[in-house]
């Protein structure tokens, strides 16, 4: 009978690279069930503005690219038309606490989200390896807008330039989504006689992923995610809601404020086709990593029906 060997004891750096190499292992299931399909993220915030944070995210989508998923990405840019602004000197005004879009407000924000936003971003992901193309809602009439007349309670309203998605027009994104190519789309859409709308990148997220049956919608925020207050005012976070949970939680004041729009937008497109919607918390590094491809995630997932879940 063969001398039966001892395994050896290891300990310090050779341990901490087994435990990254568990971390990959623990990735694996993630990674193959994902290959092949397509994400939407959506990408705003502090996640923007700090560059460590930019460079992280712009690592995380690279790798997805890398291992056989789709990353889409769709950007805001309201801190980088606010300073473009006020450098020309153009004041803001509101309307019920939207900003009102004049012809020139609009000229700027596409200048901006279209000329600057969106090219610095493909210019980071291409440094890091990636082939992203910037892409907007104009080209090749991808969004389809008409002007938005009413707001969230249905009550008329003027904002200018501000539109609403009536149409995706997916062909551009999945020629280049299923090549070797990442879309980076600028919220900018079309209306039928070629006026241009500023539409709210959340809402644009959501209805590319909607129109491209998407596995997942991920919208990094500045926030962990939806959050129960327990004992002595800590908060913890949620990390899954269904349709019935998210009621609950309005009804009870858990989801208040401006979350309930984000998970409102997130559940309506559960409900429409998305497999599942995540609110992460874009402040962490490598937010979209941790969420995706470990077990217990750092966000808020949120699903149809919890009994989906596997």
């Amino acid at each position: 009978m063969a001398d039966q060997k001892e395994m050896p004891v290891v300990s310090g750096e050779m341990q901490d690279k087994i435990d990254r190499a568990s971390i990959l292992i623990e990735a694996l299931p993630y990674m193959r069930s994902l290959r092949g399909q397509t994400i939407v993220i959506k990408y705003g915030g502090n996640a923007m503005v700090n560059e460590d944070l930019k460079q992280s995210v712009m690592d995380d989508i690279t790798l997805l690219k890398y291992i056989g998923i789709n990353p889409i990405l769709v950007h805001g840019g309201g801190p980088d038309i606010n300073n473009m602004l006020k450098e020309v000197n153009v004041e803001s005004h509101f309307v019920n606490g939207l900003r009102y879009t004049d012809e020139k407000t609009m000229s700027i924000a596409q200048m901006v989200l279209i000329g600057k936003t969106n090219k610095e971003i493909v210019s980071v992901l291409n440094s890091k390896g990636a082939k992203a193309i910037g892409i907007c809602g104009i080209d090749g009439n991808l969004i389809e807008a008409e002007k938005m007349t009413t707001d969230a309670n249905g009550n008329e309203i003027d904002i200018g330039f501000v539109g609403k998605v009536t149409k995706i027009n997916t062909h551009v994104i999945e020629m280049l989504a299923n090549d070797e190519y990442i879309p980076v789309i600028a919220p900018i859409g079309v209306g039928k006689d070629g006026q241009s709308y500023n539409i709210n990148a959340d809402t644009v997220a959501a209805e590319v992923a909607v129109a491209l049956k998407a596995s997942k919608l991920i919208t990094l925020t500045d926030v962990r995610g939806v959050l129960r207050e327990i004992e002595d005012g800590e908060k913890v976070l949620i990390p899954q809601l269904d349709v019935a949970s998210i009621k609950e939680c309005v009804d009870e004041g858990i989801i208040t404020g401006g979350m309930i729009p984000k998970v409102q937008g997130c559940l309506d497109t559960v409900l429409r086709g998305v497999k599942r919607a995540h609110i992460i918390d874009g402040r962490i590094p490598h937010s979209i990593l941790l969420e995706m491809f470990t077990r217990r995630g750092i966000g808020t997932m949120i699903v149809k029906d919890k009994k989906e879940i596997k």
